[in-house]
Formats: C-alpha cells, sequence, structure tokens
C-alpha cells in the first residue's frame, strides 16, 4: 500500500484517496493514493497501483479539456503526485448524467420520476439515454451521505452565486460534451459523470478529477443498443461493480451494515478494470511505477514547487 508523509509541509488533508499539502499559500501538492471508496466508505484494502492510473488519466482528462475552462492543474512531477493550484471548493457536486443508469435508475426504479429537481419522463428502462443530458447536483458532506439537491434549492439557499453557478453549469455541459467525445473516438460512452469546482483568484476553475473511473461511468459502444433492447447488463468500465459487490454482501452504507474486507483475488480484478480503462481511453498500457522509495521522494518533489 502506497505510504506518505513529508513531515516539513504539514500534516495533509486526508480525503476519501487523496491527501493535500499546502506547499504555499496558492500551491497545493496532491497525493493520489491506492485507497478506494464506495457508498462513502473507505475500503479496508487498498487497490494496487489505482492511486497511478487514477492521477495520470486525470491528468490525460484535463488536458483535452483545457481549452474550454480554468483547470487547478500545475503539474504532474509523479504518477502519484500532482501540483495543483490553491482553490476556495464550491461546496457543490455538478453530476451531469446522459444515461439511466446507477443512482438515477435505483430512484426511477423505486417509482420517483424527479430527480434534482429534474423531471423523468415515464416508460424508460435501465440504461436508456436521456433525450439530453441532465445536471443532478449534491451537496459536498463533510461527514456522511452527500445529498442530492436541485439547481433552484441551490440558489434559494445562497449554496452558489447564481452568476458563478450559470458559469459552472455552462462549463460543466462544454466538459461533459467534449468527454462524450474523446470517449466515442476510443469505442466508449461516456454514461454520467462528477466535477467539483472552485475558484482561483475569482474565477471558476475545474478542480479535482475528470472522466476518472471513480468520477465517472462508461459503457462500450459495441453492443450497446442489443444489450439495451434485450435488458442485459451493459459491458462497463466504471466503479459501479465495487458498487454491485459490496451489495452482493449487504453493504450499502447504511447503519448497522458491516464493511466486508475486499478478497486479494477481487483487488486484482479492480485494478484490472482501472488499467482497462486507462488503456482504452488513452490508447497506452499502463506501465506501474515502483513506489518503494516514495516517502523519501515526496518531499523532494514538493520542494521543487516551493524554491
Amino acid at each position: 500500500m502506497l505510504k506518505t508523509t513529508a513531515p516539513a509541509f504539514g500534516e495533509p488533508y486526508r480525503g476519501k484517496v487523496r491527501e493535500v499539502y499546502e506547499l504555499d499559500e496558492e500551491t497545493l501538492g496532491i497525493v493520489v493514493t491506492d485507497r478506494i471508496s464506495a457508498f462513502d466508505h473507505i475500503m479496508k484494502q487498498a487497490i494496487p497501483y489505482k492511486g497511478q492510473i487514477l492521477n495520470n488519466l486525470a491528468a490525460f482528462s484535463f488536458d483535452k479539456v483545457d481549452d474550454l475552462v480554468n483547470t487547478h492543474i500545475i503539474d504532474v512531477p509523479h504518477p502519484n503526485v500532482t501540483i495543483a493550484k490553491k482553490c476556495d471548493p464550491v461546496p457543490v457536486e455538478v453530476v451531469i448524467r446522459a444515461c439511466l443508469t446507477g443512482h438515477a435508475w435505483r430512484v426511477y426504479k423505486s417509482g420517483k420520476r424527479e430527480l434534482c429537481g429534474v423531471k423523468l419522463p415515464d416508460g424508460m428502462v435501465e440504461n436508456e439515454h436521456f433525450e439530453e443530458p441532465i445536471l443532478t447536483p449534491a451537496t459536498k458532506a463533510k461527514e456522511g451521505h452527500d445529498e442530492d439537491i436541485s439547481e433552484k434549492e441551490i440558489l434559494d439557499r445562497g449554496i452558489v452565486d447564481e452568476k458563478i453557478w450559470a458559469e459552472i453549469r455552462e462549463k460543466a455541459f462544454k466538459v461533459f460534451e467534449r468527454g462524450r467525445k474523446v470517449a466515442s473516438e476510443q469505442g466508449l460512452i461516456l454514461v454520467d459523470t462528477k466535477y467539483e469546482f472552485g475558484l482561483y483568484n475569482g474565477e471558476v476553475t475545474l478542480i479535482d478529477e475528470v472522466h476518472t473511473a471513480d468520477s465517472s461511468r462508461y459503457f462500450y459502444s459495441d453492443g450497446y443498443e442489443e444489450r439495451l433492447a434485450k435488458g442485459e447488463k451493459q459491458k462497463q468500465l466504471s466503479k459501479e461493480f465495487l458498487r454491485e459487490w459490496l451489495m452482493d454482501h449487504d453493504f450499502q452504507g447504511l447503519e448497522g451494515q458491516t464493511l466486508p474486507d475486499l478478497p486479494d483475488e477481487f483487488r486484482w480484478e479492480v485494478f484490472d478494470r482501472y488499467a482497462e480503462l486507462f488503456k482504452e481511453l488513452t490508447g497506452k498500457q499502463f506501465e506501474p511505477t515502483s513506489t518503494e522509495n516514495f516517502v523519501k521522494e515526496l518531499p523532494l518533489i514538493f520542494e521543487a514547487y516551493t524554491l
């Protein structure tokens, strides 16, 4: 498991999968670990080299959209490390969905026809495309589960300034369309995704990650229509299979449920899924980098950006 420490830079903020160090007033050193989470819980076992795949795939995807939106990327000096601008985070996750899948499908299947203030048409089936992608935000909870919220509630409660939200909304749909185009060229469908934004010197900036297996869901284009017509599961590349495995083992993050251990065989299956998406999306084979000396290397990496 990847270990990270850089005492000279203080204690990091430890997120679900990232550890964030403040290098100075404007710069962050972000270490992407091998941890994996689902249902707002961090699994007890890590996934080999997941951090490197996630970080490199995010860097690839940020590069694909940096003509559309400001991004927080300064440099990626190591497969596990991103040097980024320190932004003031907007406390809303911007979720865009092109298909009725995952959480949206579970809501729909329960009989509801509205999600985050968006009306959903009757007669849809699982994994079917919406006429147009929809925006279904969620509040970012410091503890516990994120919660669905409508755009109207965001504005009525003053969570985000109206002008800033309008820009975030516009940028998010443009980035999503670019992501769909990149995926389509590689024989994939970008089904849904989560974006996070912040403000850097007052400007809307895309932060966190973009179009990775942690933040997005992909289907293979080949055979999509046939599987949809037959009501079969789609062949997908996402973290949904981990959620499905957990549900099969009676865990959805609910009170009283026990987080199961991930067997080694399954952990390597997860690695294979992440490596497969990396190859399919970038056209390159993932090559792991040794982290044996990472604890010694990390402070030196950070120092190079604080001189």
